[in-house]
């Protein structure tokens, strides 16, 4: 007689889920929180495969999640919020027991906000329109908690930032309100956006903005050519309007013209251009309200991406599966060939990934045992493989396996930047370097990552067109 994954006793259940392991010690950080832990004392009928660590805010419900097969494990946090860390052991029957652990605050001290590149429109936000080829801090202080960069041309560039007081900053190109403070007009230095202190996290486009509060909502405004600010129209806004009226969002990222986000349920929605499938609904209509992708439940993390020949989108679900559907006519899509897909299709049979980042044509995407790979357009050395060779399957960057996020910028077909933060706190970067958004202190592209400074405490990275941002914390 077996036990069934809730304990009872049957005579008709022969096989078994792992029992809870046990959570020895959370370490955190600004940027996440590394647990660790010993391994259930009953696995069950079959060995444990994996672990799924989960940090959840149980006022808003928003979470964010991580995968691995021993300990420890790193989940991203989420930006100063208080989170209660849960984990389950899996084995081939299911999920077993669950187990809690109340750490009180992931991110406990703030960062300091540093960008390169492109600055013709103020998006360094260093109070000039000087280019930078090294990080370039933005204000003094050390209380910054997120950070977005958008832009996809050399005349586009904004970014926008969350501080760990809740309040939400922009800068850089605002010719259709992107930046959210009621006008057209650039800044250079950091602007709040409007007075609440309830954001959590914010994502751009070339020039849309979407962020996410406290309790759940979610906000657009900007561009909306595509009616990806999701309000059943096609206006422009300069200034935050809600989505719908739902409370239940948590993570959100823009595309070219489309925006894609999953609700704390683990459902995903789309919305705005879809011109090559980009929204995944099947069909290549637009949408300007937000539409769910098929009936799915687990979907963790999600990207998009894409420029003015069509826009796609890369998603990873809680079982470490990863998916992409849009355009594809540099292989974006990971799954061999330039088809466009208008339906989510799997890149690979494995289940081992963690988080994936959509550039212009590119995607750079970490797995749960913490290699990254690339796949796509490779015109300046984007995808990290020592050449400027086009992939339409994954391939793998250098053999090192300690990287823990990514992003991707581009600027079509002059090429990509990519920048990412390893799980020892350096960060490095690699692609297109013409306005000097490497941050190496130079303007020469390079197709192998290469690290920025010697420094060991970065937590946080974003990309765009031309620019680069990263938050740096001494924690």
């Amino acid at each position: 007689m077996a036990r069934t994954p809730g304990g009872t006793l049957s005579a008709f259940t022969l096989l078994s889920t792992p029992d809870e392991p046990t959570i020895t010690s959370i370490t955190t950080s600004i940027g996440s929180a590394t647990v660790a832990f010993t391994a259930p004392t009953d696995v069950g009928d079959a060995a444990v495969s994996s672990y799924v660590v989960t940090a959840v805010n149980e006022s808003t419900g928003a979470s964010t999640g991580a995968t691995g097969s021993a300990s420890p494990i790193t989940v991203p946090g989420i930006g100063g919020q208080t989170v209660k860390i849960r984990m389950q052991a899996l084995n081939a029957y299911g999920p077993g027991r669950l187990t809690e652990y109340d750490t009180g605050n992931v991110i406990y001290s703030g960062a300091t906000l540093w960008a390169a590149g492109n600055n013709l429109r103020g998006q360094i936000g260093d109070g000039t329109t000087i280019n930078r080829s090294s990080f370039a801090q933005v204000g003094l202080l050390s209380d910054w908690s997120q950070v977005a960069s958008g832009g996809t041309t050399a005349t586009q560039g904004n970014t926008a930032a969350v501080k760990t007081d809740g309040t939400l900053w922009a800068w850089g190109l605002n010719d259709f309100g992107q930046l959210g403070d009621n006008t057209i007009v650039n800044k250079s230095s950091p602007v709040q956006v409007g007075a609440l202190t309830n954001w959590y996290q914010v994502a751009l486009s070339r020039d849309s903005s979407v962020a996410i509060k406290t309790d759940g909502t979610l906000w657009a405004w900007g561009y909306n050519q595509g009616g990806q600010l999701g309000q059943n129209n096609t206006i422009p806004r300069s200034s935050p309007v809600q989505v719908g009226s739902l409370t239940n969002w948590g993570q959100v990222s823009c595309g070219h013209l489309h925006v894609a986000a999953i609700k704390t349920d683990g459902t995903l929605w789309v919305w705005g251009s879809n011109n090559a499938g980009q929204l995944g609904d099947g069909t290549v209509i637009s949408r300007s309200s937000p539409v769910q992708i098929g009936a799915l439940t687990n979907w963790s993390q999600v990207s998009g991406g894409g420029f003015s020949s069509g826009g796609f989108t890369v998603a990873v679900t809680k079982s470490g599966t990863l998916f992409a559907w849009g355009y594809a006519g540099q292989g974006q899509l990971g799954n061999g060939n330039t088809i466009r897909r208008s339906s989510p299709v799997q890149v690979g049979a494995l289940a081992d990934w963690s988080q994936a980042a959509a550039g212009d044509s590119f995607v750079i995407s970490v797995k749960t045992d913490g290699t990254i790979w690339g796949w796509g357009a490779n015109f300046s050395g984007n995808l990290g493989t020592g050449n400027t060779t086009l992939f339409s399957v994954p391939v793998q960057v250098g053999a090192l396996t300690n990287w823990r996020r990514a992003a991707a910028g581009g600027n079509g077909s002059t090429g990509g930047t990519t920048a990412a933060v390893k799980t020892d706190g350096t960060l490095w970067t690699w692609g297109l370097n013409n306005t000097g958004q490497l941050g190496q202190g130079g303007i020469i592209n390079r197709s192998s990552p290469v690290q920025v400074g010697s420094l060991t405490n970065w937590v946080q990275t974003s990309a765009a067109g031309e620019n680069t941002a990263a938050l740096y914390g001494v924690v």
